[in-house]
């Protein structure tokens, strides 16, 4: 590390960036949460239909996750989150929707609206987008006849049956967040998953300019796996190590230096732990969960796993090499 209280970008969506954010917060405040533009299903898809913005759920669920422990953070993190239930066109909306979107046209800028949130959540961090523009996520998909289909859309994705194959981005070169390719190049770590692997994990490193500044950064990588094997929609049927191999797959050239699971969401350690070495990564299993029943991570155990990572990096010096193509 080169400071004691590190500079981590986390990379995601949905409540995957917020699991792992809750626990970074607790760390450091030098944070930099990237997260997916490609929602396209309800509020935000609505905002995004009617509007031409980026949708904004994503982000908001994440400037919730790093609001300030307080009074004024948790009353403005419940208001973000805040949804109205009515038989009008307000219907589900999220009050930090539609907060977040008034401050765009009222700004004129994207990354300046999500600051001024920010402030007044007291966040302990930053939020940007991935990409400048809206995305939309396809994915080609196998099903069990071994025909292959086009399923197009955030949404549709998620829940898709078969087996997907490959997922990409339209338009296929976006243009990256500048500020979120700044926080790259400068982080200590870089934080991804857990989440919706196909839909809120991959969709960053298919952005040309964040997978260049994964390349070039010093950073080192953590990849956070999921608590539960895919039991429907996208990751159906998927084990822990096959996480890594379509990891592998979309980004070969990512250099991956920790592998956290919880060992109760492993069908097979020992191939998990070749599957990391294949990757030039460490395994570290930890109980991560809440322990409950639900597939939900504990953030003060999560924040155990991570420091863990970085006390077991201390002292290391050199280059790791790229892992084999």
């Amino acid at each position: 590390m080169r400071a004691a209280s590190p500079a981590v970008v986390a990379l995601g969506g949905g409540h995957g960036l917020s699991a792992s954010l809750s626990a970074l917060r607790l760390m450091t405040d030098r944070i930099t949460a990237v997260v997916t533009v490609a929602d396209d299903g309800g509020s935000s898809g609505r905002l995004r239909d009617e509007l031409g913005v980026l949708p904004p759920g994503d982000l908001r669920m994440a400037l919730s996750a790093l609001c300030d422990d307080s009074d004024w953070g948790r009353t403005w993190r419940d208001l973000l989150q805040h949804r109205f239930s009515s038989s009008g066109d307000l219907d589900q909306h999220a009050v930090g929707n539609l907060l977040i979107v008034a401050l765009w046209e009222l700004l004129g800028d994207t990354v300046e609206g999500l600051d001024w949130v920010g402030k007044l959540l007291g966040a302990r961090g930053r939020v940007l987008p991935m990409a400048a523009v809206p995305l939309l996520i396809e994915a080609d998909v196998v099903d069990a006849t071994g025909a292959t289909r086009l399923v197009l859309g955030q949404s549709a994705v998620a829940v898709t049956t078969g087996t997907i194959s490959q997922v990409r981005l339209e338009p296929s070169d976006p243009p990256a967040c500048p500020e979120a390719v700044e926080a790259i190049e400068a982080a200590d770590w870089i934080v991804l998953g857990p989440g919706s692997w196909y839909t809120s994990v991959l969709p960053h490193l298919l952005v040309p300019g964040l997978r260049e500044a994964l390349h070039r950064t010093s950073a080192r990588t953590i990849v956070t796996l999921n608590l539960a094997s895919g039991e429907s929609g996208e990751t159906a049927g998927m084990r822990a190590d096959q996480y890594l191999d379509v990891l592998h797959a979309h980004a070969p050239e990512l250099r991956v230096d920790a592998v956290v699971a919880d060992p109760t969401a492993v069908e097979d350690v020992a191939a998990l732990a070749a599957r990391s070495a294949d990757l030039g990564a460490r395994l570290l299993l930890r109980q991560v969960s809440r322990g409950d029943g639900t597939p939900r991570h504990d953030p003060l155990r999560l924040a155990g796993a991570y420091s863990d990572v970085l006390d077991g990096f201390l002292g290391d010096v050199g280059t790791r090499e790229k892992p084999p193509e």
